[in-house]
């Protein structure tokens, strides 16, 4: 009883609505891994390493996996999965451990100020006016120096694009893929964040882009002989502006000021 009280108490609060709830393991791992590798600074110098997993999904598997992954970084890391769920919130509360653990909210974040927001496969039901205005309210709560990551991947995890965002807007676009797997870099525009998708379009900027990564794809198709990898890696590294330096991951990042879309 005492739950379903706090529960109906928090349903007030919390900004958004429930995402369908997919999530599988290792479906985030791509952006883990760049988190980790990246921004693992970012949580080291930290007084306070709180990190937030929005909207979970069904199952608290993704929350779980990140900790243990950030706990490689930050071994006192703190990581709270939210959901506006309160059922799946109740479900989640076995996998509760030390440094881990689940609560209802939305983009109010639960009235806490974490230095990272991961917010993966929420904002792709929003409109895009309204994904802007979730943006700005996340980026309002977060601690000082924080990071909002947002994006979207598939079911199995195997490619993925998201946005890194501070208090100053969107700073990067990241793709990644299972290289194995991927025919063209084009084939990641279906995973494009909400801010990018509908702007896919000639004469728009992440769709000059793309174009450009199938070109440089086409050129490195004699790197093929040794496999994938080494063709996005030889691709990513001849396009201007990329910073291909985890290519070899499946990885290219590039400044928002190369994908952001024409006023």
């Amino acid at each position: 009883m005492a739950r379903e009280k706090r529960y109906a108490a928090g349903r007030a609060r919390a900004l958004g609505l429930p995402t369908r709830g997919t999530t599988a393991p290792n479906r985030l791992r791509r952006v883990d891994r760049w988190l980790a590798a990246v921004h693992g600074d970012l949580l080291r110098a930290a007084e306070r390493p709180l990190v937030v997993d929005l909207g979970y999904g069904a199952t608290p598997v993704t929350a779980v996996e990140l900790h243990a992954r950030l706990s490689a970084v930050r071994p006192d890391v703190e990581v709270v999965g939210l959901e506006i769920d309160p059922e799946r919130v109740a479900a989640a509360l076995d996998a509760r451990r030390p440094g881990l653990d689940f609560r209802r909210g939305g983009f109010e974040l639960a009235g806490l100020r974490p230095l990272v927001v991961r917010a993966l496969n929420v904002l792709r039901q929003y409109e895009e006016d309204a994904a802007a205005r979730a943006w700005t309210t996340l980026l309002g709560g977060l601690a000082p120096g924080g990071l909002l990551v947002e994006g979207t991947c598939d079911e199995l995890g195997r490619r993925a694009c998201w946005v890194a965002l501070t208090a100053e807007g969107p700073q990067s676009l990241t793709l990644a893929a299972h290289l194995p797997t991927l025919d063209r870099p084009s084939a990641l525009a279906e995973r494009l964040p909400k801010a990018l998708i509908h702007h896919n379009v000639p004469g728009e900027p992440v769709h000059a882009l793309l174009a450009e990564l199938d070109e440089a794809w086409d050129r490195a198709a004699p790197y093929a002989a040794f496999g994938p990898r080494q063709r996005w890696v030889a691709a990513a590294g001849s396009v201007e502006g990329v910073d291909a330096r985890r290519a070899r991951f499946g990885e290219l990042t590039v400044p928002w000021s190369r994908v952001a879309p024409h006023p």
